[in-house]
């Protein structure tokens, strides 16, 4: 059996953008087992992408292992430390997923929830580009610390 070809390709410009420099940090941190040891940002990150043919293969219907549950977490984690860097006050990520894939995912800043995402299918979680995943991103991140300016006193309580 063959290994998959990568979809990101090496000096894809999206690979410096803030989301997956973070999600890269992230995944390597999740990564009890040192499986990412000896990978390239490029292959630690690819499983994120995905596109129609990718989509493609994985069922409509089905339960989430725990390896896509690590990149749904990661990528909240992520969201949250860019948060906290942006803003200045500790952002948390709290996120209850069933054993169906489905569940919500919330980013807190204080006792402001910055963050409030419905999820559903989890198991075919992912992006088609990585400039996908940066521009989602960055809308998610603008919006909450727009949040956390309007309702400062909330989110230092």
């Amino acid at each position: 059996m063959s290994q998959p070809a990568l979809v990101v390709e090496s000096g894809d410009p999206f690979m410096t953008s803030e989301i997956v420099v973070e999600m890269i940090k992230q995944l390597r941190a999740l990564d009890t087992y040192d499986t990412y040891e000896g990978w390239s940002e490029e292959k630690i990150i690819d499983p994120l992408v995905l596109t129609k043919e990718r989509k493609r293969e994985i069922p409509i219907v089905g339960d989430p292992d725990e390896i896509t549950l690590a990149r749904v977490k990661a990528y909240y984690n992520s969201i949250a430390s860019l948060i906290e860097k942006k803003s200045g006050l500790m952002a948390v990520p709290v996120i209850n997923i069933t054993h169906e894939g489905f569940g919500r995912a919330l980013v807190l800043v204080g006792k402001l929830i910055v963050v409030d995402k419905v999820l559903r299918d989890v198991h075919r979680f992912g992006f088609p580009s990585l400039e996908d995943l940066s521009q989602k991103t960055t809308a998610t991140v603008e919006k909450a610390l727009g949040l956390i300016e309007q309702y400062r006193e909330v989110a230092e309580a």
